[in-house]
C-alpha cells in the first residue's frame, strides 16, 4: 500500500504556534472558501469580544493578498489584524503583528509597514485583547 507524505502548509504551522502562545484567546478557524476575503481566524476574549486575524507566511519581503482580502482589510480595519511570519534562513523566522490599516504598506513590502509587535507573543496577545500593561 502506498502512502503519500502529508505536508503541512506554513500558515497551518503558524496557526498552531500562534494558538499555543496566545492561551487567553479562544480561536476559531474560518473556511475562506465560504466567504472570500474574510480573515483566517476569529478570536474571542471576555475583555474585548471578537476580532479577526489574517495569517500570512512569506519567504520574501512581499506579502501576497487577494483583491478580496485587500477590500476586507481596507474597509474593516478596526479590531482586525494581520499576522505575518517572514522566513529567513532556517530555522529562524520573524513573526510580526500588523493592524489591518497597514495592508497597503504590506503590499509594497514588509519593511514599509509599521508592526504593532515583533517576535513577542505575550505582547501580541495583549494587543489583540486590548489589555493595558
Amino acid at each position: 500500500m502506498l502512502y503519500s507524505k502529508c505536508t503541512v502548509k506554513p500558515e497551518s504551522k503558524l496557526y498552531q504556534k500562534f494558538k499555543k502562545n496566545t492561551p487567553s484567546i479562544l480561536w476559531s478557524r474560518l473556511e475562506s472558501w465560504s466567504s472570500f476575503g474574510v480573515p483566517d481566524l476569529l478570536g474571542y476574549n471576555n475583555l474585548c469580544g471578537f476580532f479577526m486575524v489574517e495569517l500570512k507566511f512569506t519567504q520574501s519581503n512581499k506579502v501576497k493578498f487577494s483583491p478580496h482580502q485587500i477590500l476586507f482589510h481596507t474597509t474593516r480595519n478596526e479590531r482586525n489584524f494581520i499576522l505575518v511570519e517572514q522566513a529567513h534562513r532556517a530555522p529562524r523566522s520573524t513573526v510580526k503583528l500588523f493592524a489591518s490599516s497597514e495592508i497597503n504598506n504590506l503590499l509594497t513590502g514588509i519593511d514599509k509597514a509599521a508592526p504593532l509587535a515583533v517576535d513577542d507573543f505575550q505582547l501580541i496577545q495583549k494587543i489583540l485583547i486590548n489589555q493595558k500593561n
